[in-house]
């Protein structure tokens, strides 16, 4: 059936590239900085001293990286208007000592990060991807993008009480993948594999960041392709929307400083060097206030008169599910971004950062919708109280809804990313 012509698929399409290309955090910070340069953005060295010139830059650290755009003649206090996102998805991370086995069978010693649902990895073909540490200090990414891993599911002839009590997984003793067969393990088998994949000479490998990933690709779903399927859209669909919309505000005349700021560590605590929770964004923000000759009386001025959009995926009114939600508020897919309140302040929007995003949208002709969670259920958090409390910034947290977040392959409508890009680029260039 042909596809109907409702909205430019030409934004979904690349969010699709992009996804497919990021299976690490390390990977989504260099697709995002390498579509930046294109842009004509350049990279600056925290090491290095920077100056005021105009044009774009970005810091990248780790899985972080924080990009801004400062417009020809901005003052020092000029404010900021920054999109903030996460570049890390729950999955399995790879251990110390990988190299393990049983019963002929080699394996895969792995790690639980965040909090996945741990029946989604199960019988997934798994490729593996991240960072490599060398003896020089220097880093490799590597991406082993084909059927590697597995995490094989008991056959239900061995546990016939799943379907009476339900699946029940230890994280330890369950979620270990198979990757080959060997009666003897030898430790140092995963990283020489690696380094030869990587085109890395023998034993010069000394560090790792490594984790598994889904290598089914994204793909639209549905008899009239509304939907989209695919992996780590929590939450790197809002970095591609962020890298988007900061581009466009830049190739035009804002009358603020477009910022980006993209994470690591979110669905961990964001308490790490690259974290929300970390100075990058105060550091990165200052001493661009610094460099164009400003004082901290300018840097105080700037900061107060900044906003940050915290977006992140939220839910979707669940169809099987419905009465974990709240009853007033049932947010769909494709119907435009969510605003996201919590009153315990799980998430940072109050009534004025309702208006900020509400003219937004209106500018943009984008619709939105409003999320609240059900009374009687826990609510989540992002880094927008993180970021609001550290810096002293008014944020308000947004997001797209979706349905299966934490899965290893999400579900969201095919329109809602080209309607959250439109409102994020109107936001960056008021």
């Amino acid at each position: 059936m042909t596809e109907p012509a409702r909205f430019d698929r030409g934004h979904t399409d690349d969010l699709m590239t992009f996804l497919a290309a990021s299976p690490s955090p390390y990977h989504a910070v260099a697709n995002a900085a390498e579509r930046l340069e294109k842009a004509g953005f350049r990279q600056v060295a925290e090491t290095d001293a920077w100056d005021g010139t105009s044009g774009g830059k970005y810091v990248l650290r780790g899985g972080a990286i924080v990009a801004w755009y400062v417009p020809e003649g901005a003052a020092p206090h000029t404010p900021f208007r920054i999109v903030g996102a996460h570049t890390d998805s729950p999955n399995l991370r790879v251990k110390p000592l990988p190299d393990s086995g049983a019963h002929g069978w080699r394996q895969v010693a792995v790690e639980i990060y965040g909090g996945p649902l741990l029946n989604s990895w199960l019988d997934r073909d798994l490729g593996i991807a991240g960072r490599l540490t060398l003896r020089d200090g220097s880093t490799r990414l590597v991406n082993v993008d084909r059927p590697l891993l597995r995490v094989p599911q008991l056959a239900i002839h061995l546990d016939r009480s799943v379907t009476a009590d339900g699946l029940k997984l230890d994280k330890q003793r369950h979620m270990q993948p198979v990757w080959g067969l060997g009666r003897d393990v030898r430790d140092g088998d995963l990283i020489a594999f690696l380094e030869e994949t990587a085109g890395i000479p023998a034993g010069e490998v000394t560090g790792w960041d490594l984790m598994t990933h889904s290598v089914e690709p994204p793909a639209y779903l549905g008899r009239d392709h509304e939907l989209l399927a695919g992996p780590r859209m929590d939450n790197l669909l809002s970095v591609h929307a962020g890298t988007a919309a900061l581009m466009a505000a830049a190739s035009g005349n804002p009358a603020s400083i477009p910022v980006l700021a993209a994470f690591d560590h979110e669905e961990n605590g964001s308490q790490s060097d690259t974290g929300a929770d970390g100075p990058l964004l105060g550091n990165v923000l200052e001493r661009s206030v610094f460099a164009r000759g400003g004082s901290y009386e300018d840097r105080a001025r700037a900061f107060a008169g900044t906003v940050c959009l915290s977006s992140d995926t939220g839910h979707a009114v669940h169809p099987n599910y419905a009465e974990r939600h709240d009853p007033t508020h049932h947010p769909r897919v494709n119907g435009g971004p969510i605003l996201k309140v919590n009153v315990n302040n799980r998430y940072a929007t109050d009534g004025s950062g309702r208006a900020e995003f509400t003219a937004a949208c209106e500018a943009a002709d984008v619709p939105f919708q409003s999320f609240v969670s059900n009374n009687s259920m826990p609510c989540g958090t992002t880094i927008g109280p993180i970021t609001a409390a550290r810096h002293g910034i008014r944020t308000v947290d947004i997001g797209v809804a979706i349905l299966s977040m934490h899965s290893v392959r999400e579900l969201c409508g095919a329109d809602d990313p080209f309607l959250l890009a439109g409102a994020l680029t109107v936001f960056l260039e008021r």
